[in-house]
C-alpha cells in the first residue's frame, strides 16, 4: 500500500482518488477551497443555487462507467432528465430549437437544406464510429509513447477517424446551409479551438450532442461532484478542505512530501490535478524538476477564458430554454479575436443557461436562475469597467432577442472572469477550459501525465490527456490511476 497525495478535488482528482483507494492505497486529497469540485463548485445567494462552472451534461455513458466501476449507477445519487429540446440557437434572423428525437432532427435539417437529412444520417454514422473508437480506445491511453497507438485496431481505423483533417472541412463537405454548419461546428468549442484547427475525429462530439443527448442532473451539476465525493469517501479517501498546497518538498528524484497550510504531509506518490502550469512553475522549486519551461508554456494554444455572470431574476422569463446559444453575430470574427488577435470581442457570441426552466429548486418560486457565458481570449486585461460594459451589451441583446425587460428585475448579480480564474484556480492566463485540443496538442503532444525527472509525480486534468471537459476529466483521473497501478507492479 502506498501513501498517495492528490492536489485538488476537481473531477479528475476525485476520479483518480477513488480508483486508487479502491486498490487499497492510502489516498489523501487536498483542496484549497471550502468544498470539493474545483471549477465545478456551487454557491448559494438570495435563495438561488448557482453552478459556478460546467453546465452541460453530455456523454452520460462516461458517468455511468465511473459509477459502475464502484458498484453504483448515477441514479443512486441524482435524477437525470433529458432536455427536450436539447437547446435553442438564436441565429441572426431566426431561432431554432434542436430536437432530442432523431427523426425530428432529420426533418429540421431537411427543412433548412433539402437533401441534408440523408447526409446527416451518414455524418452521424461516421461520428458514432469515431465516438466508439475514440472513447473506448484513444482516450484511455496514457499517451506516454507513440507505440501505444500502433495496434491493429487503431491503425486500421486511422482513415475512418480522420485524424489529419479538420472538423470544419468535414462538415462543409456535406452541408452548405450556414445555420447547419454552425450547429455542427458548435460542440468543439468545448475543446478550446476553432473548427478549422480541431481534428475531424472530434465529430464524435456531434454524436454525443445530437444522438446521446443533452441531460441535466436535478439539483444542478454540483450533484455530480457530491456523488463522486461520496464514492471516493466510500473507498476510504480522506478529503481535506481549506487545505492549500504551498510547495512540493523534493529530494534528488522524487517528491517526499507536500507542504499544506504550513504542515508537511509525506508522499510515496503525488498527483496534481491542479493547473499543470501552476504545479510546475510554482509548487516545484527549480527548472531541473520541471517537465516544461516557461518558453514551452508560452507557445501553447490555450482554450478560451470566459466572462461569466450569475443572475437572480425576480420574474419568470419567456422565449428562452434551459440552454441558449446566441449565434446571431459573426462567429469567425469572434474566434479571430480569441485566437489570432487576442482582445475583448467587438461583437461577441454568447451562451445563456437558465436551469430554473427545468429545475424549480435552483430559484425561489416564480423567479429565474440565469447564467451567462461569453468566450474570451485568455491572458488579456480584466477590469470591473470592462465587465460592466459587456454586461450591458449582452443584456441588451438578450432582452431584444427574447422580447422582454430583464435588467430591472435582476435582484442578484455576480461576475467571474480572467482575474477570478487566476485567483481561484491558479489558471494559466486565466483560461477556463485548459489546453486547446488542436492536432499539435493531441495525445502524445499534450503535456505528459508523468514527471520525467521526479519519478513519483503525476499530473491529471484538463491540461493533460485526454483534454478539456467534464467527461474527459473523469477519464483523465482513471488514466493516471491506471498508470500508477501499472508502475507499482
Amino acid at each position: 500500500m502506498s501513501k498517495i497525495n492528490i492536489i485538488g478535488s476537481g473531477f479528475s482528482g476525485l476520479s483518480a482518488s477513488a480508483y486508487l483507494a479502491k486498490q487499497g492505497h492510502d489516498v489523501n486529497v487536498f483542496e484549497m477551497h471550502s468544498m470539493t469540485g474545483g471549477r465545478a463548485r456551487q454557491f448559494k445567494a438570495e435563495g438561488f443555487t448557482f453552478d459556478m462552472g460546467p453546465s452541460w451534461y453530455w456523454m452520460p455513458d462516461i458517468f455511468e462507467r465511473f459509477f459502475g466501476d464502484f458498484g453504483h449507477q448515477a441514479a443512486d445519487f441524482y435524477q437525470l432528465k433529458r432536455l427536450e429540446p436539447s437547446y435553442r440557437v438564436f441565429f441572426e434572423d431566426s431561432e431554432e430549437d434542436i430536437p432530442a428525437k432523431p427523426e425530428e432532427l432529420y426533418a429540421m435539417f431537411e427543412r433548412l437544406e433539402p437533401g441534408s437529412a440523408d447526409k446527416l444520417r451518414s455524418f452521424l454514422e461516421s461520428a458514432k464510429y469515431k465516438y466508439d473508437v475514440g472513447i473506448n480506445e484513444f482516450v484511455e491511453k496514457p499517451s506516454l509513447s507513440a507505440t501505444e497507438f500502433l495496434d491493429i485496431r487503431i491503425l486500421s481505423s486511422a482513415m475512418k477517424l480522420n485524424m489529419f483533417s479538420s472538423l470544419s472541412k468535414e462538415v462543409r463537405a456535406s452541408f452548405k446551409n450556414q445555420k447547419l454548419i454552425e450547429l455542427l461546428e458548435f460542440p468543439v468549442l468545448f475543446l478550446g479551438a476553432t473548427p478549422q484547427k480541431i481534428p475531424a475525429l472530434y465529430s464524435l462530439m456531434n454524436y454525443a450532442d445530437l444522438i446521446l443527448g443533452t441531460w441535466y442532473p436535478m439539483g444542478g451539476m454540483y450533484e455530480i461532484v457530491k456523488a463522486m465525493t461520496k464514492v471516493a469517501e466510500e473507498q476510504g479517501v480522506q478529503i481535506h478542505l481549506n487545505a492549500k498546497v504551498e510547495q512540493m518538498n523534493t529530494s534528488t528524484a522524487s517528491v517526499d512530501s507536500l507542504q499544506v497550510n504550513g504542515q508537511s504531509h509525506a508522499s510515496d506518490i503525488t498527483i496534481s490535478s491542479a493547473d499543470y502550469h501552476h504545479t510546475e512553475q510554482q509548487l516545484l522549486r527549480t527548472d531541473a524538476q520541471r517537465n516544461y519551461s516557461p518558453k514551452y508554456w508560452g507557445k501553447r494554444v490555450m482554450a478560451p477564458s470566459s466572462l461569466l455572470f450569475y443572475l437572480g431574476v425576480n420574474k419568470r422569463l419567456k422565449n428562452i430554454k434551459h440552454h441558449n446559444l446566441f449565434f446571431d453575430k459573426d462567429f469567425g470574427e469572434h474566434a479571430r479575436e480569441i485566437y489570432e488577435d487576442p482582445q475583448w470581442p467587438s461583437d461577441p457570441l454568447f451562451y445563456v443557461c437558465c436551469p430554473s426552466q427545468t429545475d424549480p429548486t435552483v430559484a425561489p418560486e416564480g423567479y429565474e436562475n440565469v447564467f451567462i457565458l461569453m468566450p474570451l481570449a485568455p491572458g488579456i486585461d480584466d477590469s470591473e469597467a470592462l465587465r460592466a460594459e459587456y454586461f450591458d451589451l449582452l443584456m441588451d441583446r438578450l432582452e431584444k432577442r427574447t422580447g422582454q425587460e430583464i435588467k430591472p428585475h435582476i435582484i442578484f448579480k455576480k461576475s467571474f472572469c480572467i482575474d477570478n480564474f487566476k485567483k481561484d484556480y491558479h489558471a494559466f492566463k486565466g483560461n477556463a477550459y485548459g489546453l486547446a485540443n488542436t492536432l499539435t496538442q493531441t495525445a502524445i503532444l499534450k503535456p505528459r501525465i508523468k514527471n520525467k525527472k521526479l519519478k513519483n509525480l503525476y499530473y491529471t486534468g484538463q491540461l493533460t490527456v485526454p483534454g478539456p471537459g467534464v467527461p474527459p476529466s473523469i477519464i483523465s483521473g482513471r488514466v493516471v490511476a491506471n498508470q500508477i497501478i501499472t508502475d507499482l507492479k
